[in-house]
């Protein structure tokens, strides 16, 4: 989607970079390596950092203010809380500190739990009220607290589908089909996945692949890309969102060459999502995805019940 006109132009490099990519990579300190100080350090750094370059930015603006204000001598006198950075640099621009302390507010509660598969009931639990919680705790700070809705989820976004966007879905069922059971049966990742073979545990585990799915739009595309999105290019919120999202999917599950996959599913989502502002549409795509997936363990942990994979 293009620029609005007199929309913010954003640079294409800036400092601001910095705290963003240190908040980024306390995902894989929380889901890769599973180090949580490693992840509390980075997070801690990055709000630190942000502070400290929004309290430049202010000095900076106030300084060249008031500069400007006394060899004229008709511009507006610059305030003490402008002098002193104890006012905001751009009242109309976003704050990178505040909303990459959402994005640590949302990685934090996530880490409290671990995230391999389980389907028993205290798992499903567990999974709701850290994954719920990610999700609602930073939609209330940012309405309530911060009160600039920086958070929102457009369900509809623009419009009706395209011709596109409908190929589109069906190109995801044959590439899930081609490639996924070859990934999960050959790499082994499957057993990553609780035994499902009954009834019972077949439909947990179509109901938990479900839910995560839809949460993986929720947070890091509306949440962690959206929020990216208000201070970078989409190239550069796109990558860094997609390091929090395949860390995440990495402690899931998807392991071994699991990457090679998710990187790009990750980017795409995020690639989609800028084009169609339509929170349904990469729902949809997930749920698609994730409807293979869930055919394919459920064939991997039962050869022969579900005669329609090549492996």
């Amino acid at each position: 989607m293009e620029a609005a006109p007199g929309a913010r132009v954003l640079p294409a490099w800036s400092w601001r970079l910095l705290p963003a990519l240190l908040a980024c990579l306390a995902a894989p300190a929380f889901f890769v390596l599973r180090v949580s100080w490693v992840g509390w350090v980075l997070l801690a750094a990055a709000l630190v950092t942000a502070w400290a370059l929004e309290r430049t930015s202010v000095r900076v603006d106030a300084a060249g203010t008031g500069a400007a204000a006394v060899a004229s001598g008709t511009g507006p006198r610059v305030s003490h809380a402008e002098l002193t950075g104890t006012a905001a640099a751009h009242p109309r621009e976003p704050s990178l500190l505040r909303d990459l302390s959402l994005i640590a507010l949302g990685l934090l509660v996530v880490s409290v739990i671990p995230l391999h598969a389980e389907l028993d009931n205290l798992a499903f639990v567990r999974f709701g009220l850290a994954l719920g919680g990610a999700v609602l705790l930073p939609y209330l700070v940012s309405r309530f607290v911060y009160r600039d809705h920086a958070i929102r989820f457009p369900w509809r976004g623009g419009g009706r589908w395209t011709a596109f966007q409908w190929s589109w879905l069906g190109t995801v069922l044959v590439l899930g089909w081609l490639i996924l059971p070859f990934y999960f049966i050959t790499s082994g990742v499957y057993t990553n996945w609780p035994v499902v073979d009954t009834p019972e545990m077949i439909g947990r585990l179509f109901v938990g692949v479900g839910a995560v799915g839809i949460w993986d739009e929720l947070f890091f595309i509306c949440i962690v890309f959206a929020l990216l999105r208000r201070h970078f290019p989409m190239w550069q919120a796109n990558i860094l969102q997609m390091i929090v999202f395949v860390s995440f999917l990495w402690e899931l599950g998807y392991q071994a060459w699991g990457p090679l996959l998710t990187i790009p599913f990750a980017m795409l989502q995020g690639f989609i999502f800028m084009k169609t502002r339509s929170l349904a549409y990469v729902v949809t795509v997930h749920l698609l995805f994730d409807a293979v997936v869930f055919l394919v363990l459920v064939h991997a942990h039962n050869p022969g019940l579900l005669n329609i994979f090549l492996v």
